[in-house]
């Protein structure tokens, strides 16, 4: 093999010409001539790229343009290699060395071209065209390659890969509420939840142009994402005052809604313990786009100025592994914690379990008798090392409560949003869970109800209806389908219920059908025995459990619902959002009741509306109606 290398290089180096300085002198000559008489156009018409001299380069130039397959290139410069081999002096000349060094056009072509590329159909045309226009120099052969234009207009390979956008949204939710016979189940019970992040979620779906997933629609959420003017406690009661009242259904005349109002004290700031609060921050590459991170940051700002000097922060951030990025640092100094803040940035991995288990050893080296210790995790919830499903999430941050120390998870960013994940991690913390997509968003949540957040007035509220047989033949609860519990649950203090902020207010809503209405869908049974105080107006009655902060004992608060109790503006504005969630459902229960009845409800029932809330879920409704095409 060596000697046949080495006997090629003899050969090729024999057969270059030694450099003939006087052949080189006429050819430069001869080169210059031709440039100048070159010159111009000797037809009238002025010549362009498709008719000129250079029109052969075009056509080329196109070609190889156009032919941007890996198959296309090759082809291309297997055609190049052989008009090498056939115009250039070193290449005749080795072809003219011997048969055995005789390189034949047809084996280039074997062993480098692969397969013909798959381009348009008129490629071929406009070359032959280009070509037929163009003179060759004598000698030349300008013929086109022979091109199989069945397998040009062959489809796209199936196995090229296309760059799409996956949406890996998780959402927590179950099946709606069915209506239950009072006869056989007279008893409802379910926790509080003064969580919002479903509606924002639907507020970003719809100002995005899309109706939202129906699991991303909890009602409840919908309902309690309003401010309302419910009657508060008086002093000396206790941290709550419940209320209930009733209003003709809108969507079904032979039922009534039960609406059920909890409204918390206020308060004052003075009152406030000191706080603790640790910044548990996501900065895995999930968190770049500017609907995370960057507005995590901003919203972060909005909140440094509602706390004071004796409230403490701490900052740790998780991607791939988890670190502190601030110590324990006095709120007044803002511009170290700023600096802390936009130092974040986001890439790896996303080790939640390595965050929470540091944020919770941070918050306990901070934690002093009668002070507030509260995590407030910012995420996508896209958590994918360590403990990464809401079933194992829930059992160790269920662990971790009993700290005293709380978890609230502040959701950001589409496409990948695990609102199990979060939900998940918030009512296992004993914290709320929002969804922040705006700046005024961020100012809502982490300023408006920074106190309700983050200072809980009433812990494991649960909520327990009995309606009375005699006078209630059918119910449902609208929306709470996750937070539901079972009928023994209300009197055991161990099974965990959601907690009540300083401020915040709760709303339920109950569409119940009285005996002997036509509305009731279920036939009574033959053979039933007579049910229910037989002397009794009541509906039924309402029970409230509750603990004090840091009290393992229960209190109760029982309501008789009488029927006189009038729903008043505010209860009618939560039933048209009510109406508007399963709508959004698409539930079965509202009849020919649609959109344009949503609106009116709302619109009629709008009240003061100082910070545009109800105005922009009136909006929203008008979106949802166009693109649902109703």
């Amino acid at each position: 093999m060596t000697r046949d290398l080495d006997d090629l290089k003899s050969a090729m180096t024999a057969a270059t010409p030694d450099p003939d300085a006087t052949r080189k002198r006429d050819n430069i000559a001869l080169a210059q001539q031709n440039f100048a008489a070159l010159q111009g156009s000797a037809n009238a018409a002025r010549p362009t790229s498709e008719n000129g001299p250079n029109a052969l380069w075009t056509g080329v130039k196109t070609m190889l343009n156009t032919l941007t397959t890996k198959g296309g290139l090759s082809a291309t410069t297997a055609l190049v290699a052989v008009g090498f081999l056939y115009l250039s002096p070193i290449g005749q000349d080795l072809m003219r060395t011997g048969p055995d060094l005789t390189i034949a056009e047809t084996d280039i072509a074997a062993k480098t071209a692969p397969p013909a590329p798959k381009v348009r159909t008129e490629l071929p045309s406009a070359i032959a065209e280009t070509t037929a226009r163009t003179q060759a120099p004598a000698g030349l052969s300008l013929a086109a390659p022979d091109i199989d234009h069945a397998q040009m207009a062959a489809p796209m390979p199936a196995d090229l890969e296309i760059l799409t956008l996956n949406n890996t949204e998780s959402f927590a939710n179950m099946a709606a509420n069915p209506v239950k016979i009072t006869s056989q189940d007279p008893v409802s019970t379910f926790s509080i939840d003064v969580d919002t992040a479903s509606y924002a979620v639907v507020r970003s779906s719809l100002q995005n142009g899309a109706l939202p997933p129906r699991d991303a629609v909890r009602i409840e959420e919908m309902i309690n994402y309003f401010p309302y003017d419910y009657a508060g406690p008086e002093a000396g009661e206790a941290p709550f005052r419940p209320g209930v009242s009733l209003m003709p259904t809108p969507w079904n005349a032979g039922t009534q809604l039960l609406h059920i109002a909890v409204q918390g004290r206020m308060p004052a700031v003075a009152d406030r313990p000191p706080l603790n609060l640790v910044f548990l921050i996501d900065t895995s590459g999930s968190m770049a786009q500017p609907n995370k991170l960057p507005l995590l940051k901003q919203s972060f700002r909005l909140m440094l100025d509602n706390l004071r000097p004796q409230d403490q922060v701490a900052i740790v951030e998780y991607a791939g592994s988890a670190g502190q990025v601030l110590a324990p640092t006095s709120a007044s100094e803002r511009s170290t914690i700023l600096q802390a803040i936009q130092s974040l940035g986001a890439g790896g991995s996303t080790n939640g379990q390595g965050g929470l288990r540091q944020a919770y050893a941070v918050a306990a080296s901070m934690a002093e008798d009668g002070e507030v210790s509260r995590i407030l995790l910012a995420t996508d919830g896209d958590f994918n090392v360590g403990i990464n499903t809401p079933d194992a999430l829930t059992t160790y941050i269920a662990d971790q409560r009993d700290s005293g120390t709380y978890l609230s998870v502040l959701g950001f960013g589409r496409g990948n949003l695990n609102d199990a994940t979060m939900q998940a991690l918030a009512q296992n913390g004993n914290g709320i869970a929002a969804y922040i997509d705006t700046l005024s968003e961020a100012q809502k949540v982490l300023v408006d109800q920074l106190t309700g957040a983050l200072f809980p007035i009433a812990g494991d509220v649960k909520v327990q209806v009995e309606f009375n047989p005699a006078t209630i033949a059918e119910y449902r609860l609208i929306g709470y389908e996750t937070r539901s519990l079972r009928r023994e649950d209300f009197n055991n203090d161990a099974v965990d219920a959601g907690d009540l902020g300083a401020g915040h207010n709760v709303t339920a809503i109950y569409e119940i059908t009285p005996v002997g209405s036509a509305a009731q869908l279920n036939d009574p049974l033959r053979y039933a025995p007579p049910e229910g105080v037989q002397n009794n107006t009541e509906l039924g009655v309402l029970k409230l459990r509750y603990k004090d902060p840091g009290a393992d004992v229960s209190q109760l608060i029982e309501l008789p619902i009488s029927g006189a109790e009038t729903a008043d503006s505010e209860a009618r504005f939560a039933a048209a959002i009510a109406g508007f969630g399963q709508l959004l459902r698409g539930s079965n229960y509202l009849g020919d009741w649609g959109y344009a009845q949503a609106i009116d409800l709302a619109n009629a029932n709008r009240g003061a509306d100082d910070f545009g809330y109800r105005t922009q879920a009136v909006q929203l409704m008008r979106l949802a109606q166009s693109l649902a095409g109703k």
